[in-house]
């Protein structure tokens, strides 16, 4: 439990980003506030952590990067004009971008947990977390994964309807 401590310890804040259902922008609007913070020069950390449609990875045109390991774990890839925004994704794990993950919850959980402990994200100001639709697994796996955190908050993306 030390070094997953070790890996966060350097961050400062924790953003999810979250709605009750899909096509509402979470990702756009993650990739926005990502920019508009490192604009503002704060160091600025993404985990995508949509399993099942990672596209942060296409929205920083980042898709054919390939995550590596450190002592500390993986390494987040740097993206951005200034390649100064580190991001995580399943979508730098797939053998294909496009490629559908079909996973059953204990994988999930698994995987969201290892992204939890095992990036060294080193020293960010926000950690921005994009979900995906709805209020499932992953919802729940990341925000236990992320209890023992200082968790800035959430935003919630709606639509008008």
């Amino acid at each position: 439990a030390l070094a997953e401590r070790a890996n966060l310890a350097g961050v400062r804040h924790i953003l999810l980003v979250l709605s009750g259902k899909g096509g509402v922008g979470k990702s756009t609007l993650s990739t926005e506030l990502a920019l508009a913070l490192r604009h503002a020069g704060k160091r600025v950390g993404i985990l995508d952590v949509d399993l099942c449609g990672p596209s942060i990875p296409r929205m920083l045109r980042a898709q054919d990067s390939a995550v590596h390991q450190c002592a500390s774990g993986w390494v987040p890839v740097l993206v951005g004009q200034d390649k100064a925004i580190a991001l995580m994704s399943i979508g730098f794990l797939l053998e294909r971008p496009d490629d559908a993950v079909v996973w059953r919850g204990p994988k999930k959980n698994a995987l969201i947990k290892q992204f939890v402990t095992d990036v060294a994200w080193g020293e960010l100001d926000f950690l921005i977390v994009d979900t995906p639709p709805g209020t499932s697994d992953e919802h729940i796996s990341t925000v236990e994964a992320l209890r023992p955190y200082q968790l800035l908050g959430a935003v919630l993306v709606t639509t008008p309807q």
